[in-house]
């Protein structure tokens, strides 16, 4: 009897090891960049990152929680719940600009940043880095320092990198939308083409 009660529990514990496992599933956290701000959201890179997966990757979901406006203490505050309710095996982390834009103290900017993509590789999941520019009217020194904080941290953590997430869409003003800050839907896919040489080889 002891023994098959042994064996049972084992067999349990290995069913809700198979529940917790991560899933084929993309988690984006990100804000206005990611949330197809002012175009449709079947424009969105994410959305067309979803659409690519299913021709190239079949079996793989996007979970897109992005939201406009969003800042790295929000993200921190809602992965955890996030990770616990979709189990992604890839977090993909789109924030900063916002608080950049406020001029928020970099030293706070990477601590929630570090702070998710701990939570996300503690979760089983690798984690993928999308950096972002601020307007060079914020300076040399923030601005760098910033984009330090991306090449950093994807070193000691071990992530994958996209130095800057609108790299050949930025100082288009033909792909750009009157605030100089978000895309056009024309300027989507390149985005998501930057985005995928660095997310592709995490699917395997």
């Amino acid at each position: 009897m002891r023994r098959f009660l042994c064996g049972l529990l084992i067999l349990l514990g290995g069913i809700g090891a198979l529940q917790a496992a991560p899933s084929k599933t993309v988690l984006v956290m990100g804000d206005s960049l990611s949330a197809a701000h002012n175009i449709p959201v079947e424009a969105g890179w994410v959305h067309l990152l979803e659409v690519r997966l299913e021709n190239m990757e079949p079996g793989w979901t996007v979970i897109n929680a992005s939201i406009s406006g969003e800042t790295s203490l929000g993200g921190r505050n809602r992965l955890p719940a996030l990770l616990t309710q979709h189990h992604p095996r890839i977090v993909v982390i789109e924030l900063g600009a916002n608080d950049g834009l406020r001029g928020l103290p970099l030293g706070d900017l990477r601590g929630n940043l570090a702070a998710m993509v701990d939570a996300a590789q503690h979760a089983g999941a690798k984690v993928l880095l999308l950096g972002i520019e601020l307007p060079v009217n914020y300076g040399p020194q923030y601005r760098d320092g910033l984009r330090a904080i991306y090449t950093d941290l994807a070193r000691d953590k071990h992530t994958a990198l996209v130095p800057f997430l609108l790299e050949g869409v930025a100082l288009n003003p033909a792909l750009m939308q009157e605030d100089g800050l978000h895309p056009v839907a024309a300027g989507e896919p390149i985005v998501l083409d930057t985005v995928w040489p660095k997310l592709s080889p995490l699917l395997h």
